[in-house]
């Protein structure tokens, strides 16, 4: 197998023992990333590396499975729904936390659509559904629309979501003159239309994805970005203060900096929480007022905690952005930081 430090044997055993996914790269985020300037970064999201082999971790860091009330469902947060629609994806990330599930057969994938619609309609308080995987844009529009019959009829769902990576690996899937339809019936059952878009660095944002998200935009479709801060590839204030100037420059808002997980086989790419929030309060020195809306997030298994500070104390200062119990929501607490710690279970506990 071809890796970054250069070619390795390996068996089939040492890849699923080590949880390495096969390389696995679109041609065209291929050339965007060798004519964005940012090669030596970028080539570190799709390219095997031999820290793969030494990365421990977990492959469920956020209790996914605990989750799933339906095969391919899951209901965590009281107005999310979680729809898993593949395990495919057109490129495959080194860093993914769902390295479990992606590229592979696997039974976490939404097969019965009407057992998840009679769930959705026992469960009111749901406000709106996340299409994710792998990447829902890899799957036709048909199917897009096959999910929509079973998902849009609910009065209490206010939004339907895409999560997807599309945009960078493979923008021109955006050109089915098909997906207009899908929006407009997204539309006019009375409900946003939602993308999530993936970009992680200003260099994965290609004209080609400019000019589709512009032209989606038109048609009422609403644009998210969440990135990860990555070692080596983000992990500069300067990179990613630019790469959310232009997510605001082209009308998508940056939603969410997820901290790297402990994902076995990629938590070589997490970073020190202390340098984390050096990041992003640089991000924030160097943003205008109206493009300051991302977090600075950890998605663990009690929940989202907004990372915010790093006090003189010593302690690291956190709230629930979202938990599975609604009292804990804005919740502020504090941890002991440890120096070193890239997650909220290595901090001291107290």
């Amino acid at each position: 197998m071809n890796f970054i430090e250069g070619a390795r044997a390996v068996t089939p055993g040492e890849l699923e023992a080590h949880s390495i996914t096969r390389y696995r790269v679109t041609k065209t985020y291929r050339e965007q990333i060798i004519n964005s300037g940012y090669y030596d970064q970028l080539k570190l999201i799709v390219e095997p590396s031999f820290e793969e082999l030494e990365s421990p971790g977990a492959l469920d860091t956020s209790g996914e499975h605990d989750n799933t009330v339906v095969p391919g469902f899951q209901h965590k947060y009281a107005q999310t729904g979680l729809l898993l629609a593949t395990e495919r994806c057109a490129s495959y990330c080194r860093y993914c936390f769902r390295k479990r599930i992606v590229g592979k057969d696997s039974d976490e994938i939404a097969t019965d659509l009407g057992e998840i619609a009679r769930y959705i309609g026992d469960h009111p308080e749901m406000t709106n559904v996340l299409v994710s995987g792998g990447d829902p844009f890899v799957l036709s529009t048909g199917r897009l629309q096959e999910i929509l019959n079973y998902v849009l009829p609910f009065p209490h769902l206010s939004s339907i979501r895409f999560g997807t990576k599309m945009l960078a690996y493979g923008p021109r899937r955006f050109e089915d003159p098909a997906l207009g339809a899908l929006f407009q019936r997204i539309h006019e059952a009375r409900k946003a239309a939602v993308i999530v878009t993936h970009f992680d660095h200003i260099g994965e944002i290609s004209v080609d994805a400019e000019l589709k998200i512009r032209s989606l935009r038109a048609r009422g479709v609403q644009f998210f970005n969440q990135s990860v801060l990555l070692a080596k590839v983000n992990d500069d204030p300067e990179i990613l203060a630019a790469t959310f100037a232009k997510c605001h420059q082209i009308g998508i808002r940056p939603y969410y900096l997820f901290q790297g997980r402990p994902v076995k086989g990629a938590s070589h790419f997490q970073v020190p929480l202390r340098r984390g929030l050096e990041i992003a309060h640089g991000i924030n020195q160097r943003l205008s007022g109206i493009e300051k809306t991302f977090r600075y997030i950890m998605s663990h298994y009690t929940g989202k905690i907004e990372i915010l500070d790093l006090g003189a104390d010593g302690r690291v200062y956190m709230r629930y952005h979202q938990n599975k119990d609604p009292e804990k929501v804005g919740k502020f607490f504090s941890r002991q930081y440890v120096e070193g710690a890239c997650w909220f279970d290595d901090l001291a506990e107290e």
